[in-house]
């Protein structure tokens, strides 16, 4: 087992990696206010986008080189792009706010302190692909976001940017938020638009893409919150501006959710592009007296990195060559104290239960998943149970109608791949070889595993 060398909390300067925008006036009394946010500039960029045509910001937007923010990287211009035009049908915007993704705590904390940023980014984007109605999904368990939420749209209609003809530009513009019941399969996009409609949270089959039959079976552009809310910065200080961070295919700033066995987690907002050990360097590292042995660069349905992943750039395409996702860019970072294999086990427990049943890939293969793991955490498994793990895996890995299964099947391949031998001591041990006492992630399970190790 490789753990990582010390980090060197003094290796960099934190103003010299940091680009707080979006992140800029969290700490301020009032940030989620209107006033506060005008004082920073809020809704220049909407007066200078309201002065270009929509297919111009379009292509601006486009040129900036802004790729979505919620998972799959796809550049936010061109989702605007396919949108058809003079179909005759309405068009609509809805933006993805449920996030649920295990170790992703990213939109959220920027909705509750930031949320004119996002509804000017709204505005904007609704110009853009010539849509009078948006939605914001949010999800329902975070009432006191929600509450925010609702009052910074008051305000916004209360100050002409959201109603009858915005800012004199003759864009008339209703913004509804919705908060939706708490499933995790809601943040695909097609189920949430299921979801959104009154219907069931599940998964479509596609094509038709949503540009084409979407919300109520119109034209509808789904862009993550940090997407959207990222383009008013984009307008108000210039597409150069926004390529001068980041690398030259994954330009611009982000928000990287640091978690797990780290000083000082949080959300540290960086151009595309920093290390997990930059970012190790700026919040103090891992915990005192442990070390890096493995971690999420996307959250935990992309494939897991170990200590020598360190200095992978953490940008769309460097986490790609070496073999994972940038996804949500949730950092969950685990000591050497972690159990693999409990950790894999209970971030598939989440899938299976999450599992929306349609399709029967994900819906029977997540479940016998779940039942070899256990057997395998418990120390009653066989060797013979390593390969059908991964067997398994690979029948649900790109043979489901969403991303679920390959989020499910990802943990399975990585771990197996960097951990095998961990898996291997659990069934020749007859058990976990870790002392649950020294792990701070799984301490509602201690009484299970002292059952187990006794």
């Amino acid at each position: 087992m490789t753990l990582a060398p010390e980090i060197d909390t003094n290796e960099t300067s934190p103003e010299k990696l940091l680009s707080p925008v979006l992140s800029a006036f969290w700490d301020q009394p009032d940030a989620w206010t209107l006033e506060t946010y005008k004082r920073h500039e809020g809704y220049e960029g909407l007066r200078k986008a309201l002065a270009m045509s929509p297919d111009d910001l379009i292509a601006y937007v486009k040129d900036s080189g802004l790729r979505g923010r919620g998972g799959a990287g796809f550049p936010t211009g061109m989702k605007w792009q396919f949108i058809p035009q003079g179909d005759g049908k309405p068009h609509y915007l809805v933006v993805n706010a449920d996030e649920s993704e295990p170790g992703t705590c990213k939109d959220i904390p920027l909705l509750f302190a930031n949320p004119h940023s996002l509804i000017e980014g709204i505005v904007i984007a609704c110009y853009a692909i010539r849509s009078n109605h948006a939605f914001i999904y949010l999800r329902g368990e975070v009432v006191p976001v929600l509450r925010r939420l609702h009052e910074a749209v008051r305000e916004a209609y209360a100050a002409g940017y959201l109603g009858h003809n915005v800012l004199g530009s003759g864009l008339d513009l209703e913004l509804t938020v919705h908060a939706g019941a708490g499933a995790y399969i809601c943040g695909e996009e097609t189920a949430l638009l299921d979801s959104l409609e009154g219907r069931r949270g599940q998964p479509r089959l596609r094509p038709p893409f949503p540009a084409v039959a979407g919300l109520y079976a119109c034209p509808t552009v789904v862009n993550n919150v940090e997407s959207i809310a990222s383009v008013p910065a984009i307008l108000n200080k210039g597409k150069e501006w926004f390529r001068s961070m980041g690398s030259e295919k994954s330009p611009g700033f982000t928000l990287y959710s640091l978690s797990g066995h780290v000083t000082s987690p949080g959300q540290y907002e960086a151009p595309l592009g920093i290390t997990l050990r930059q970012l190790l360097g700026m919040s103090g590292g891992m915990r005192a007296g442990h070390r890096l042995k493995f971690w999420t660069p996307g959250g935990s349905s992309t494939p897991m990195f170990t200590a020598e992943h360190l200095d992978v750039p953490l940008d769309y395409e460097g986490v790609a060559a070496a073999g994972s996702m940038l996804g949500t860019k949730a950092l969950q970072c685990f000591d050497e104290t972690t159990c693999v294999v409990r950790a894999v086990t209970r971030w598939t427990e989440f899938y299976a239960h999450e599992s929306c049943g349609k399709c029967t890939p994900c819906r029977e293969g997540t479940y016998w998943l779940v039942q070899l793991l256990r057997d395998i955490e418990a120390g009653k498994g066989r060797m013979s149970d390593l390969d059908k793990l991964n067997d398994i895996a690979d029948n649900i890995n790109g043979k489901s109608f969403c991303a679920l299964g390959d989020g499910a099947a990802s943990p399975i391949f990585s771990s197996l791949k960097y951990f095998r031998e961990e898996y291997e001591q659990h069934i020749t041990g007859q058990g976990c070889p870790f002392d649950p006492s020294k792990s701070t992630v799984w301490a509602d399970d201690k009484n299970a595993h002292q059952g187990v190790n006794a």
